[in-house]
């Protein structure tokens, strides 16, 4: 069987778009095919109402080490710069100076006992304190998950390798991913694969328009995909899809409010809402001056979410901003989108954590088979994971190897 392609790019997320630059200056016929009827993957900036809003990936972290900062300057996107305003309490609103203190070190000696947690879970290096649940709300818009089912070596590697900078692109996150495709790779978009096979040389993808066969591919689905079962996989690939298994997607969502009376709200200013409930939202108000509150659900909240429906979920988030600001801000603001991340097919999630015990599974993850598969994606990185530039360079690390065996193979 002679191959349509040598390369074949599964997903055209962070992971795929930095697979697809990586490859445009090889003399490989490359394809890449997208489930979605866009590129960008969690990376998606839309425009509602005149306003553009990130609805997944919105921080460059540890911006200083970054790729997506030097591809923004080359791209022309500027870059906010000025330093995340994640741990100010606007006015000190239902927390005060004390309390906040007070929380804060419980979160820093939290994280220090991470790496001496039993039985590598991190939910075991927790001491009940008054502040249990404001580690618990900070944890899960890391992780996303519970820190019950959280591996604590897999925690403490992201804490320790993460910096503090922490930027943000004036366009849209999202903006910046769909600008940076490379026009050399060719894409199709809203073209789902239905089933992978292996047959000799190669491997066969089946979608809805046909069979495309290729000398080798890289794929950056999710690991909720690549453990499911929308996509058919063929037998060789249990060891990379029980490595998926090991590393769940986590629950992250957004809520959006228009605000209709500024009066009550300063630019770029920020809060948590009820630092005493673990699913509580965090609450980014006018980011870049725009008249929107930006509600960050994660864990338990993002899950309360997706069971109980965005109405409800909007209640409960205004219900938060009434107790802090007063009954009149209910008269302020409007509802304007919520994100759907845990019941998109195509993703299933926000990004990955490790079960306890199983912080090796990422290494497992990025092993290619033979040759002919090789795996990219948030999840394979072993540091970085969680974040958009930890998916581009795996995406990168994965077209080197791909180069480097379709050399050997030749």
């Amino acid at each position: 069987m002679s191959a349509d392609f040598d390369l074949v790019i599964i997903g055209a997320g962070a992971a795929g778009g930095g697979a697809a630059r990586r490859l445009a200056g090889e003399k490989l016929s490359v394809l890449a095919l997208e489930a979605a009827p866009r590129v960008g993957g969690r990376m998606f900036t839309t425009r509602i109402g005149g306003l553009n809003l990130d609805f997944g990936a919105e921080w460059l972290h540890s911006a200083q080490r970054n790729p997506w900062t030097e591809l923004a300057g080359r791209l022309g996107f500027a870059l906010d710069r000025r330093r995340a305003n994640w741990w100010m309490q606007y006015k000190n609103l239902g927390f005060s100076v004390e309390d906040q203190e007070a929380a804060g070190a419980a979160y820093a000696a939290w994280s220090e006992a991470l790496a001496g947690a039993p039985e590598d879970c991190a939910a075991k290096a927790l001491s009940e304190t008054e502040w249990s649940a404001y580690i618990r709300a900070v944890a899960s818009y890391v992780s996303g998950a519970e820190l019950e089912n959280m591996s604590a070596r897999d925690y403490a590697a992201y804490d320790e390798a993460s910096t503090s900078d922490n930027w943000r692109v004036f366009e849209g996150f999202g903006a910046l991913a769909a600008a940076a495709w490379p026009e050399k790779i060719p894409l199709r978009l809203a073209t789902p694969i239905t089933s992978v096979t292996l047959p000799p040389g190669g491997v066969a993808l089946s979608t809805r328009a046909g069979k495309i066969f290729a000398r080798a591919v890289i794929c950056t689905v999710s690991t909720d995909v690549l453990a499911g079962e929308s996509i058919r996989w063929p037998r060789e690939l249990r060891p990379w899809r029980e490595a998926a298994a090991d590393l769940p997607l986590g629950r992250n969502e957004k809520l959006f409010f228009e605000i209709r009376d500024d009066r009550f709200f300063e630019p770029d200013t920020h809060l948590i809402g009820d630092p005493r409930d673990p699913a509580t939202a965090a609450f980014d108000i006018r980011p870049f001056g725009q008249p929107v509150i930006e509600c960050f659900l994660g864990g338990a909240g993002a899950l309360a979410m997706e069971r109980d429906g965005s109405a409800s979920a909007f209640s409960t988030a205004l219900d938060a901003l009434a107790r802090l600001f007063g009954a009149e801000v209910r008269r302020a603001l409007r509802p304007l989108a919520a994100t759907h991340w845990g019941r998109d097919p195509r993703i299933g999630g926000a990004y990955s954590y490790a079960l306890p015990g199983h912080a090796a599974a990422r290494h497992c993850l990025a092993r290619p088979f033979e040759d002919r598969v090789f795996f990219a994606g948030e999840a394979t990185d072993p540091q970085d994971f969680t974040a958009a530039h930890g998916a581009y360079a795996s995406g990168g690390r994965a077209a080197e190897e791909a180069i480097a065996a379709l050399a050997r193979r030749r």
